[in-house]
């Protein structure tokens, strides 16, 4: 018999084999051994920025399409490219910008799935979050614990347009998410607007306290019971950070938000960043495993991934996939927000950068 015989005879057999095997819901390993542990991440997830001058009119013809209740939450997803059909802008990341027109309410609800907020545009509407409202201004970070009943609104005269960062790619995979409507539609208010931020953010703790309001905590995982980071606040944070010349050559001046109660992540499963370039900063390359997703505050500039050069000016959404190498370069001094799933591959062990020389 030939070689080529023998070579025939042997794929003949081994495919009859398969198709024994999977008669029995069963599968050889070594047919998807390498895709299933691959040599280094192979993302499907591709570079790409959504500019928000393009986006704008979309999100208002939203906002006079279908009203807020009527949608519950009138979000328009961000999705990647590279995962069509998926509502996700990385693989364990959801993004989307939310509008709300001047005197609309979005009803209350809860979830288990972690939630942000980054304002992009307007003053005045507000997030309620377990009884405590809070006004939004751009630049701010606001978070919604989950499992916690949360509702907005506008007040204003102008709509209010922002970035929602959830984890919901990463609870559905782990098939643990639930969802429940709040009877009552609009939640009371139970504390004076700035509580939280009164009680938990200056430096001080309530004496006794340990872990936060309990609304904040789903299984023991701890949320920051700061619900609502000022941008004028973290902006300070980083001229303070710019006079200690404490430049990072991969990102420029970046801070993480923390929880005031342990100093670790502000959330459990999102981790937040915010980064200032100063004008004709340029970055050394850098990789993590972490799939990012940023949003311009203030300045002009682009990011180089790979090949891919994506631009970027106030408002626009961008995201590196994981292990990608790339790049930032500011035209502008410039203020980036960013967030991130690094607090769950930390928690897993999983984390894992590489910087440029």
């Amino acid at each position: 018999m030939t070689t080529a015989a023998q070579s025939a005879n042997t794929a003949a057999a081994r495919e009859a084999f398969y198709q024994r095997l999977a008669a029995k819901n069963m599968a050889p390993l070594w047919e998807s051994l390498k895709g299933l542990v691959p040599r280094e991440p192979t993302p499907n997830a591709v570079p790409a920025v959504w500019h928000y001058a393009e986006l704008r009119d979309l999100c208002l013809e939203a906002g006079r399409m279908i009203t807020a209740r009527e949608a519950q939450r009138r979000v328009l997803v961000l999705e990647n490219p590279g995962l069509p059909g998926s509502s996700r802008i990385t693989q364990s990341l959801y993004a989307g910008l939310q509008v709300l027109m001047p005197g609309e309410e979005a009803p209350s609800h809860r979830h288990t799935q972690s939630a942000l907020r980054f304002v992009l545009e307007g003053h005045g509407a507000y997030t309620a979050v377990d009884g405590e409202r809070t006004t939004m201004s751009p630049g701010d970070f606001v978070i919604t614990p989950p499992w916690s009943w949360h509702d907005h609104g506008n007040q204003s005269d102008a709509p209010m347009v922002w970035l929602d960062g959830l984890d919901i790619p990463l609870v559905n995979f782990l098939d643990a998410g639930f969802s429940e409507d709040d009877p009552r539609d609009i939640q009371p208010v139970e504390r004076p607007e700035g509580d939280s931020l009164a009680r938990y953010g200056t430096g001080l703790l309530p004496l006794g306290e340990r872990r936060g309001n309990g609304a904040a905590e789903v299984g023991g995982a701890a949320t920051s019971p700061v619900f609502n980071y000022p941008y004028e606040r973290a902006r300070a944070a980083l001229e303070a950070m710019r006079k200690r010349e404490a430049w990072d050559p991969c990102a420029g001046l970046r801070l993480r938000y923390t929880n005031p109660l342990d100093g670790g992540w502000a959330m459990p499963t999102i981790g937040t960043f915010l980064q200032l370039l100063p004008a004709g900063y340029a970055t050394r390359a850098y990789r993590s495993t972490d799939a990012t997703v940023f949003a311009l505050v203030e300045g002009r500039g682009r990011t180089k991934v790979g090949a891919r050069v994506l631009e970027w000016s106030p408002r626009d959404v961008f995201v590196v996939p994981a292990w990608s190498w790339h790049t930032h370069q500011a035209d502008e001094e410039s203020v980036l927000f960013s967030f991130s799933n690094r607090p769950a591959q930390e928690k897993l062990g999983l984390f894992r950068e590489e910087r440029g020389t």
